[in-house]
């Protein structure tokens, strides 16, 4: 950032002050992404959010906030651990049509959420009491609960968010009772859950004279992967998009269900059939595994479900170009406010790129010429490096005064024939950076 404002050769503790004394609010900052999105959505049409938590490495044993953590890239057959920070970040869907589409994620908020550290073995029991207590607020399904509600509240005060239904998606670490238990109202929940999980039906209605507690849950159901396995139960086809075309889904449904982990709330079960797919053209056929999902809305249509919960994989590619291409958790900071305010301020630049290229090409391709390399290859939409390209190539191209951003063709005289050619180092350098 220092380089591209032209501060490399000045003082830089000015903009190392605007995050080590917290000059900004990161809520406000998110607040123009998060009403562009919704203002961007179709009448009627929910709005739907993505849960996730991401790690960032770090070797510095002094920063702020860094603690051991499992390392999720790891082999499933050997627990490897990292060091460094670790973030939750909610991200909104922006779907690019009203028929099932792609939908681009942007991210809305990004909480630094560091571990509690735990007291020495000698230390008196009211700091081992105070640990336990901030812990148990720490954890992620804890700090989820407390920013869904935020955003739920954030969307009732927006202009059109109030009557809008929030969809929200999670994976199976946070389908659990800390979330699934704190649902703000006109909120739904669709997590991941596992396919051994133990479901119940509904209570039968109870007298209305009676003593004792009244029941919450009714007689046993079968476990998830035992209704994928119910030869007897049909199966039903749902259209959704997925990997850059429309599939047609094959799943099995049981309603209303109830869980341990949401209590006296009505579910729906959703199991997805394994997907096949090859690797070549000619290759055999592999297939993935089964999903198990649970949705706090009964109601709500099997489409909506799956698609909602398909898009999910957006927030997955937010982490990639955060990390990859913004520089997240790159900043050489470690001050307590520095270490959670520059990934937040990386987050909201990199979600304001992402409206600025949905704004200029929706979902169509990049409008520069691909490679001679990559020609034949079929074009998709434009990706977040082309975006840094050309954005890097119109401000660069504006300071050396060779950039044309009127609607108007120039036309000022030129020679057209030219004794001889000279090499033009400006529009080299803005070639070169494309």
């Amino acid at each position: 950032m220092l380089y591209t404002a032209g501060r490399q050769f000045v003082d830089w503790s000015a903009d190392y002050r605007l995050f080590e004394r917290a000059r900004f609010d990161p809520e406000r900052l998110f607040a123009p992404a998060r009403r562009a999105v919704v203002a961007a959505l179709a009448d009627g049409q929910q709005v739907v959010a993505h849960i996730d938590d991401t790690r960032s490495r770090r070797s510095g044993k002094k920063v702020a906030g860094v603690s051991w953590h499992r390392d999720p890239l790891g082999p499933h057959f050997r627990t490897q651990f990292l060091w460094g920070h670790r973030f939750l970040q909610i991200s909104l869907s922006l779907p690019e049509g009203s028929t099932p589409r792609a939908a681009r994620a942007i991210p809305v908020d990004l909480q630094h959420c560091p571990c509690a550290r735990k007291p020495r073995r000698n230390d008196p029991p009211e700091v081992w009491q105070k640990w336990k207590a901030q812990r148990r607020q720490q954890r992620l399904p804890a700090v989820a609960a407390r920013r869904l509600a935020r955003l739920r509240a954030d969307l009732d005060a927006d202009p059109g968010g109030r009557e809008r239904l929030l969809v929200t998606s999670v994976d199976g670490g946070f389908t659990n009772t800390a979330l699934f238990r704190s649902i703000p109202p006109h909120t739904t929940l669709i997590g991941r859950v596992r396919k051994d999980a133990t479901l119940h039906a509904p209570p039968e209605p109870a007298p209305a004279r009676g003593r004792g507690r009244r029941r919450v849950y009714g007689a046993a159901l079968p476990t998830p992967q035992a209704v994928l396995q119910d030869a007897l139960r049909p199966w039903q086809e749902v259209q959704a998009w997925a990997a850059g075309r429309l599939h047609a889904f094959r799943i099995k449904t049981l309603s209303p269900v109830r869980w341990r982990g949401a209590g006296a709330h009505d579910l729906r079960l959703v199991v997805i059939a394994p997907l096949g797919y090859r690797l070549s053209k000619h290759s055999r056929v592999l297939y993935r595994e089964p999903a198990f999902l649970l949705c706090t809305d009964p109601d709500l249509s099997l489409e909506k479900i799956i698609q909602s919960y398909l898009w999910r994989w957006g927030i997955e590619v937010n982490f990639r170009d955060e990390k990859t291409l913004i520089g997240l958790g790159e900043a050489q900071v470690w001050n307590e406010k520095a270490v959670a305010l520059v990934p937040a301020f990386l987050a909201a630049a990199y979600a304001f790129l992402q409206l600025a290229g949905h704004g200029a090409f929706g979902d169509g391709p990049c409008p520069l010429p691909n490679p001679r390399w990559q020609r034949r290859r079929p074009q998709q939409r434009i990706t977040t490096g082309q975006m840094i390209k050309l954005l890097r190539g119109e401000i660069w191209g504006q300071a050396l005064g060779v950039w044309n951003f009127s609607d108007f063709a120039d036309e000022t005289l030129r020679d057209l024939k030219s004794e001889k050619n000279e090499t033009h180092l400006k529009s080299a350098v803005i070639y070169a950076i494309r």
